[in-house]
This record gives structure tokens, sequence and C-alpha cells, in this order.
């Protein structure tokens, strides 16, 4: 479902074309204990509803993404498609806001479902496999330039990033994310009428942690209780590209 030119295609081959797209390509391993981005995982977030019949396709696709150490996959569902008959429940209007500003800051005139945003910059229907594995190859092979690190502590998360360019850093946000690991639905109206659904990596927490303007090495501690999944973007400001990520997983 779209609103605008572009669609989402459920396409039941490209799924099995896609386990071979996204096989055999080289990994990260992030520890539970600890985790860095010296060559920084790639990050894809998934714009995606309950109430959009083309949404499936690409919400088993995440499912794959979200099994790779390379690669940080996140699920954001949006609320503009409430209105037809089905409330999406991990629904954000925060997630549709941030899916509009990156059309805004590429000046796109129009959001879709689904949608995928590969590091913060290219923008591709949720289920083309094989343009996604393209555009995760082809940032998988660059070098962030900010090395980045999570730690846990006691009942804190210790974030620490330094530029690494000698080039002059831009303006830049670090941002905390929590997720859902997974959970199934059933839905009992809208598109999706009478379907059981499992959905993976839901996004239900975002937070702007720190502006930074990485001139100097940081070092922040924001609480953090429990093991439960989390995700630290760099991120330049105005939503520009990731330039660094890190996971630490349950």
């Amino acid at each position: 479902m779209k609103l605008g030119k572009r669609t989402g295609i459920g396409m039941k081959a490209v799924m099995g074309a896609m386990v071979l797209a996204l096989a055999g390509m080289g990994a990260l391993v992030f520890g539970t204990q600890g985790a860095s981005a010296q060559q920084s995982p790639v990050v894809v977030e998934l714009y995606t509803s309950q109430g959009c019949s083309s949404c499936p396709p690409a919400d088993r696709l995440l499912h794959k993404l979200s099994d790779r150490d390379d690669v940080i996959a996140l699920a954001l569902h949006v609320d503009y498609w409430d209105y037809i008959g089905w409330k999406d429940s991990f629904a954000n209007p925060a997630f549709t806001h941030r899916q509009k500003a990156y059309a805004a800051a590429a000046k796109r005139r129009s959001v879709y479902t689904p949608q995928m945003i590969v590091n913060g910059q290219e923008d591709v229907v949720g289920t083309y496999a094989m343009e996604i594995a393209d555009l995760i190859m082809d940032h998988s092979t660059r070098r962030a330039p900010v090395d980045l690190s999570l730690q846990r502590g006691n009942s804190t998360l210790e974030i620490r990033a330094r530029w690494t360019r000698d080039q002059t850093p831009p303006p830049m946000v670090v941002q905390l994310v929590h997720y859902i690991p997974e959970e199934t639905v059933h839905i009992r109206r809208g598109e999706n009428a009478g379907e059981t659904l499992t959905y993976h990596n839901i996004v239900n927490g975002w937070q702007v942690l720190e502006q930074w303007d990485g001139t100097a090495p940081l070092s922040l501690r924001t609480p953090e209780d429990g093991d439960r999944p989390v995700v630290v973007l760099v991120q330049v400001e105005g939503h520009g590209p990731i330039v660094a990520a890190a996971q630490l997983r349950d």
C-alpha cells in the first residue's frame, strides 16, 4: 500500500530469491555484553503496518535480515492506515513523523508502505529483495566515520563514540532504540482480516540521548534496566545518514 507513486509488490517468487540473495554475506559478531561499530552494521528501517496488505512479504524479509549480525533490522509501524478498519497495535505517530521527515529531507513528496530505508540514505520498496541486498552489500563495505561502542553496567548503558575522520564532523544526534524481538498478532479487520502474522524487531521506544558535534570523544551513561535488546544510532542531524550503529541483543 502506498501514498504516492511507488508500491510494495508482495511477490512470492521474491521470497525464494531473497534467501539466496541475502545468504553468504560477511557478518560482524556482537557479544551479549558489549558491541563495537568500527565496521558498522547496516541499519535497515522498515516502515510497515498491520493494515497494509502489501506489507507481510516485507515483514518476512525483515525477519530474515534480523537474523544477520551485519544488519540491524528495525520495524517501525506507522499509524496512517489505521482508519481503514484495523488499528495497528504497534503503531506510533512518532514513527510516521520519522518517515515523513526522511521524505522531506530527500525532497520526496510522499511516503508509502512497505518502505525500507538503508542507513538513513536510500529508500526502497520493502519487498525488493535483490535491490535491498545490493544496498546492504554496498553499505557494508564502507568504514564508519564514527567508532561506537556499548557496554552494559549496573542498571546503565555506557556509550562511547569518537569521530575518526580528518574532515570536520557534521552535527549529529545519538539515539537509543528499544524493540520487541517477536510477537504474533491475529488481525480481525482491515485488508489483512483473518490473518495471523508474526512480526520481528518491533520498535517500541526511540529516544534522542544527545546532540554531538564530534569535535571531542563522547562518553555518556543512560539508565538501562535488565538485558532487553538495545540499539544505539549516531545519525547526521536532520534525518541524514546513519554514520554508526551498535546493538546489544537480549
